[in-house]
């Protein structure tokens, strides 16, 4: 009898050390068979350490309600992605120079793909609109950001299993590995449901599904059947995927009506160490502060946050509270701020005002993180050393700028970087 026919007879009652080892005696034409275009669930044969520690998560799995059936058919024929732990040490929005993440995000393919998917799913959104309050262009500018509106989860190079992914960083995923397990117990969950399937559940190297890239605890909590079918599926249904991302926002503190943020113009010599003041945009204005595209505030009692995401000599913003929910979604400002871009440049709006500062060499995640050592090693107070340029880091950057004698600018700089390694 072959041995793919005695795992079958065996049923739920093998267990998955069992199976797996089977599988991995067949190596890479297990793992790679099935349905074509989907991505791989192992690239040789399955390490016995990987195997072990995926048996090691039964317990967890069972004491959340998930049968060992489930529990064997989501591993079966899964191994570790060597890729996904290369990818885990990157972010764009954390390594990549603001001006050319947003340059990306909001890049006239994606605007113009958009509007037409704004008329095509016109009727749909309206219904979306009307249950969660949240305008669709916001909506569909994280659709075509998370996954190009779908089609990320057709590219081999990009799409990844969730389970094999998931099951990755939680073997040996170093700082992510419990983030790993957390989210691969979630996904058993929804294995269990029946949702979707094990081989079907197609996202990025970091868990995150389907066409708005939920994370699974996130699906847990938020995710919603929006055409009736009786599934939550976020992979094939533009109801659902829709739908969801818009309930995650309503649930996460979206103001209907209102929207995520302004470009402004400061007026001359204005203070940047504002960065990160809230006011009303009434006190704004009184401050000198204009909309870049013109006119007044249409809701001057909303609180507004100064943002500088380039220092004083780029583009500056006040960002109300719904910039604060997009951020419930990905909390990285360069996100936030694309997503608002892009829902602005769906409706109708411009390019931003003011250009950016693109005379400086940004650094990676690496040499932010030296910057912070180096600064507060000279005696900068800072709490984190975590290669995340916050208010903290910028507010240091400019003292340290103004203690030399420098421009002002709150970069962190190849340049800036320099200077400290000179003394």
């Amino acid at each position: 009898m072959p041995i793919m026919s005695r795992i079958a007879r065996g049923g739920a009652a093998l267990s998955l050390a069992a199976l797996l080892a089977a599988c991995a005696v067949l190596g890479n034409d297990f793992a790679s068979s099935g349905e074509p275009g989907l991505p791989p669930l192992a690239d040789g044969p399955i390490p016995p350490a990987f195997t072990a520690f995926v048996e090691s998560q039964w317990p967890a799995a069972e004491a959340r309600g998930v049968s060992r059936a489930t529990f064997n058919t989501a591993f079966r024929g899964v191994g570790p992605d060597e890729d996904v732990l290369v990818k885990a040490t990157i972010q764009p929005e954390f390594s990549r120079a603001i001006w050319d993440y947003l340059d990306d995000m909001a890049a006239e393919s994606r605007i113009a793909t958009g509007r037409d998917m704004l008329s095509r799913y016109r009727s749909l959104l309206d219904r979306i609109e009307a249950t969660y309050g949240v305008n669709r262009e916001v909506v569909v500018a994280i659709w075509g950001m998370e996954s190009t509106y779908g089609a990320i989860l057709r590219d081999p190079t990009k799409a990844r299993n969730v389970v094999r992914a998931l099951a990755t960083l939680g073997w040996r995923g170093g700082s992510r590995a419990a983030y790993g397990r957390q989210q691969l117990n979630a996904v058993l969950r929804i294995l269990e449901h029946h949702d979707i399937d094990a081989r079907h559940m197609i996202g990025s190297w970091a868990g995150a599904m389907g066409q708005t890239q939920f994370i699974p605890t996130t699906y847990l909590g938020y995710a919603v059947d929006f055409d009736g079918d009786g599934r939550r599926d976020i992979w094939t249904s533009v109801p659902d995927a829709l739908a969801s991302t818009a309930n995650y926002l309503r649930k996460s503190g979206w103001q209907p009506g209102a929207t995520w943020g302004y470009e402004v113009i400061l007026p001359p010599g204005f203070d940047a160490s504002l960065e990160g003041r809230t006011a009303s945009l009434a006190d704004w204005t009184a401050r000198g502060l204009t909309r870049a595209a013109g006119g007044a505030f249409p809701r001057p009692g909303d609180q507004g946050t100064l943002l500088l995401p380039a220092g004083p000599g780029g583009p500056a913003f006040l960002t109300l509270r719904n910039f604060q929910a997009i951020k419930r979604y990905n909390n990285a400002t360069a996100y936030a701020l694309g997503v608002g871009h892009l829902a602005d440049r769906l409706a109708g709006g411009g390019p931003f005002v003011t250009p950016w500062p693109r005379g400086y060499t940004p650094l990676d995640e690496a040499g932010r993180t030296e910057l912070q050592a180096r600064l507060r090693a000279i005696g900068f107070p800072l709490q984190k050393i975590d290669g995340k340029v916050g208010a903290e880091t910028v507010a240091a950057i400019r003292a340290y700028e103004a203690q030399r004698g420098l421009a002002v600018t709150g970069n962190a700089s190849l340049e800036l970087l320099t200077l400290l390694r000179n003394g």
